[in-house]
């Protein structure tokens, strides 16, 4: 009989707390989770498009620090991972000062490079891929072409970006998704805990 009591005693504990109300109190803490989780994707698209922003104006130490506050928040935030990006301004500026550099050189350089520079500036506006195909093709069609010293043009590679999150981070939105995974684990005992205690209460009745 105090068997029996006692599983009767441990069955009404447990439906003390009723499953549709963990159920309301889970669905209210992944709503904040997502929210959390949107708000730290939002910190880091600002981040990133601070960086992009630095890399137009061209202050090189205002980009390194773009790219230092993005990789510091990437790495402690979830759900900010940064995807691919590159400095495509700041690689069109290197390759554009690698040009100069080696079309310099000398006099015929430092005149075929003026001439290009005339033919292919009015079709582009500012220094892009398409600018430089034109630019380098305009070079190769002078005599001296030849003689001019190849530019040594940067490694595109080195201006390619990519920071990566943690799978948990303990800011808001980790702390959520933990509320919600202890309540998932907290349903699921209970729900367990509820059958076994009804088979060990049959089993009794069937002893007795």
């Amino acid at each position: 009989m105090a068997d029996k009591r006692s599983i009767r005693h441990s069955i009404k504990q447990l439906r003390t707390v009723k499953t549709w109300q963990l159920l309301i109190v889970l669905i209210l803490l992944s709503f904040i989770a997502a929210t959390f989780l949107r708000m730290n994707n939002t910190g880091m698209i600002a981040r990133r498009d601070a960086v992009i922003a630095a890399d137009k104006v061209g202050d090189v130490n205002a980009i390194s620090a773009r790219i230092r506050e993005l990789q510091i928040y990437s790495s402690s935030h979830m759900n900010t991972e940064s995807g691919v990006f590159y400095l495509q301004e700041q690689y069109n500026r290197d390759v554009q000062q690698a040009i100069t550099v080696a079309a310099n050189a000398s006099t015929a350089g430092a005149d075929a490079n003026a001439q290009a520079e005339a033919i292919c500036h009015p079709q582009y506006s500012g220094w892009s891929t398409a600018y430089m195909t034109c630019f380098l093709g305009e070079l190769a069609k002078f005599p001296t072409s030849d003689k001019l010293p190849e530019p040594v043009l940067p490694n595109s590679s080195l201006y390619r970006y990519s920071f990566a999150s943690p799978l948990w981070s303990p800011d808001f939105a980790g702390w959520t998704i933990v509320g919600c995974l202890l309540i998932i684990i907290f349903t699921v005992a209970r729900l367990l805990g509820l059958v076994i205690l009804r088979i060990a209460l049959r089993h009794h009745y069937r002893e007795s």
